[in-house]
């Protein structure tokens, strides 16, 4: 029982250093170098030499309670600053998947929903492009067949937009939303309804990869949000501001990678193990997933609710 617990509390130590410290601790490294070279000499690198020296000579940081207390204090400051973080990334993850958005306050509700019917024209024009492409490629004359490269690039062209037609104001929320959409359209199965007993009875491999795709999305959020916090930081230094837009970018593209991966295990899944849940509930069924099944199931869980 003792190796469990000195096991987990070393899994801990290391969570809380790698999640929070370590982010934490090179902010607040920023966070000085900012407030130490200021604009006029943002990139001079001997002055933050001579300010550091200066600073470790000082006789209250010799001593060696000076220095236990400094280093307190760093590690302090580190987690705070990566709790506040974390705080703020729930947040991003929040308005990233948006998928209340229609519930939010009528201040934030009239540009969101005039930004989801902009991706809506957008996902329209690239579909009529993609359809025309296709219409020309199913023509008679294989001479009148254009480049399958027209094809392929107004169906990559769309899908930035959206996977499926857009409801939501962001590219990761539709995704998600996407995943519900199909199983709905293929398998007349409501994925909210379904997905909780579903998971009870999915393989542990299953579950390990669907749960390391939402944490990798919540990193990814807690990245952007860390691109935010390094923002203020540029009234005092400007090159936190390229900073903060590597970190940004990387966030971004981090968590559209997570959410589609996260998406489309949800949607695998569901169709893997339908059959399963269905036998669980008494459903008989001749092992094929089909429109009839889905609907079954999604017919006996919704009057369980009720």
């Amino acid at each position: 029982m003792g190796g469990l617990w000195s096991e987990l509390a070393k899994k801990l130590a290391e969570k809380w250093l790698t999640m929070l410290v370590l982010p934490g601790a090179f902010y607040l490294a920023v966070a000085a170098a900012a407030l130490t070279l200021g604009h006029a000499h943002a990139l001079d690198v001997g002055l933050l030499v001579r300010r550091i020296t200066a600073y470790a000579k000082d006789p209250a940081v010799g001593t060696t309670g000076g220095q236990v207390a400094l280093l307190a204090g760093i590690l302090a400051g580190a987690a705070a600053v990566g709790l506040c973080a974390q705080a703020v990334g729930t947040l991003v993850e929040h308005l990233a998947l948006a998928a209340d958005w229609t519930t939010w306050p009528r201040l934030a509700y009239r540009p969101v929903r005039w930004a989801v019917a902009r991706r809506r024209r957008r996902w329209e024009a690239a579909g009529a492009a993609y359809d025309e492409e296709l219409r020309k490629a199913l023509a008679p004359d294989p001479a009148d067949r254009p480049d399958p490269v027209l094809r392929h690039r107004a169906a990559r062209t769309r899908a930035r937009v959206a996977v499926e037609r857009p409801e939501r104001p962001t590219w990761s929320g539709d995704r998600v939303h996407a995943a519900a959409v199909r199983l709905d359209r293929d398998l007349h199965l409501d994925l909210a309804t379904v997905w909780p007993p579903l998971w009870l009875l999915l393989p542990d491999a299953v579950r390990t990869q669907i749960t390391d795709a939402r944490t990798a999305s919540t990193r990814a959020a807690t990245l952007a949000a860390w691109s935010i916090l390094y923002v203020p930081l540029t009234i005092w230094w400007w090159p936190a501001a390229p900073l903060a837009l590597v970190i940004a970018l990387t966030a971004r593209h981090r968590i559209r990678a997570a959410t589609d991966t996260y998406a489309t295990l949800l949607e695998s899944a569901t169709w893997l193990h339908i059959g399963s849940l269905a036998t669980q509930l008494g459903i008989e069924h001749e092992g094929v997933v089909t429109p009839r099944l889905g609907h079954a199931v999604t017919r006996l869980l919704t009057s369980a609710e009720s």
